[in-house]
């Protein structure tokens, strides 16, 4: 049987020339909601380029938003507990039941993961998200915002904007809401406090 060919990546040099580097996979077993890969080089390296995971003691765990952004860069081999290959539209469909507005979620994350920033979750701030600027990876400094994606139809309260906008300002972050409109497109909007 002939060997899987690992996925290439082709990165030009500062000189104009091809590099070619071969990829090896993350394998992840996904069960009980959560996704978790063993600390081995591919998973490390991975984490230490791009802030995809969180290092879990001997472990690397991957969000649902992650996991499946991943898996469509063929980047990761996700598995079930019974060690069965999980296709990617059985994955997104198993995440939409576990989070009601994962399609949203998933949406803004994609766009601002393709657009070079990095993405962390933001449960600790009440919010979906926490960005980076491009550049800055978590602990070597803070994120300069916190996301909350929106669908192009929701309506907003003046007291809920309020709510996001003190959370956003008292942990010293600029606030975004995402909307997502019914093609999937994302447009940002920034609020901030202004001094008169």
């Amino acid at each position: 049987m002939p060997k899987k060919k690992k996925k290439l990546l082709e990165k030009v040099s500062a000189k104009g020339k091809k590099e070619t580097t071969r990829v090896k996979k993350v394998k992840a077993i996904f069960s009980k909601e959560r996704i978790l890969a063993d600390k081995v080089p591919e998973a490390t390296n991975l984490h230490n380029k791009t802030r995809y995971g969180e290092y879990v003691e001997d472990k690397v765990q991957y969000s649902l938003v992650e996991a499946l952004y991943l898996l469509e860069r063929k980047r990761l081999n996700l598995r079930d507990a019974r060690n069965k290959a999980i296709k990617k539209e059985d994955f997104r469909k198993k995440c939409s039941r576990l989070e009601k507005n994962f399609s949203i979620r998933y949406a803004v994350f994609k766009d601002l993961r393709n657009r070079g920033y990095i993405v962390k979750t933001a449960l600790k701030f009440g919010a979906d998200f926490r960005i980076y600027d491009k550049g800055v990876k978590p602990g070597e400094d803070h994120a300069k915002w916190i996301v909350y994606p929106l669908r192009e139809t929701e309506t907003l309260t003046l007291y809920e904007f309020s709510a996001k906008n003190r959370v956003a300002h008292s942990t010293r972050k600029t606030l975004l809401l995402a909307v997502v409109d019914d093609e999937g497109d994302v447009s940002y909007w920034n609020s901030s406090w202004v001094k008169p």
